[in-house]
């Protein structure tokens, strides 16, 4: 048993759940779904004992309602995988990290998290090979470094700052949540050839 050294440790588990969320090479699955979690999580219920949010890995599977699983399982989330996916017919490819990329709605995957009071580390997760980079499949720099951009990105209401990234949820002052996004911005993402070439 780990939980004795976790707790004494204070280091807190969190499983990342199966990728993708069905059986493969008559393999089963595990991790998969909300009830999955919630199992897991009653088997042993110390606090120590929680979960990575991938979304990729549950929103690969469009029956997982991501921002009800959150809501659900919140208080043991410690860990935040953001990715999107678009899902067609049990088949899926990863997209870049906006909402409009892909098949999940990665403002309310964000709100989700915010409305739980999830303080915990969050990764933009895997990233395409972009701009002609050669890297490992999934882990391409350029994309990846876009979303962290987008993540970090601080949004200010009144001069407070309230909420980071484009997804976040910004609280305003007729109490409606909008979305402060990238686009809006009018950000202008370039390859760094085309930055080099006009700097």
């Amino acid at each position: 048993q780990i939980m004795p050294v976790c707790e004494e440790c204070d280091v807190k588990m969190a499983i990342h759940p199966d990728d993708p969320p069905w059986s493969i090479f008559g393999l089963p699955r595990i991790i998969t779904n909300l009830d999955a979690l919630k199992k897991l999580l009653a088997a042993v219920p110390s606090k120590y004992n929680g979960l990575t949010f991938c979304t990729g890995s549950l929103g690969a599977n469009l029956q997982n309602d991501l921002p009800a699983m959150i809501r659900e399982v919140g208080d043991r989330i410690y860990f935040a995988h953001l990715r999107n996916v678009n899902v067609v017919d049990n088949h899926f490819n990863e997209t870049a990290h906006e909402s409009n990329t892909g098949s999940l709605d990665m403002y309310e995957i964000v709100k989700a998290l915010q409305d739980v009071g999830f303080d915990g580390y969050i990764r933009p997760d895997h990233g395409r090979m972009i701009w002609g980079e050669v890297a490992r499949p999934g882990y391409g720099l350029y994309d990846r470094a876009l979303a962290v951009g987008l993540t970090t990105q601080q949004v200010a209401v009144d001069g407070e700052v309230v909420a980071c990234g484009p997804y976040s949820a910004v609280r305003g002052t007729d109490s409606d949540y909008r979305v402060q996004s990238a686009r809006a911005r009018s950000l202008r993402l370039q390859p760094p050839q085309a930055q080099q070439r006009t700097s």
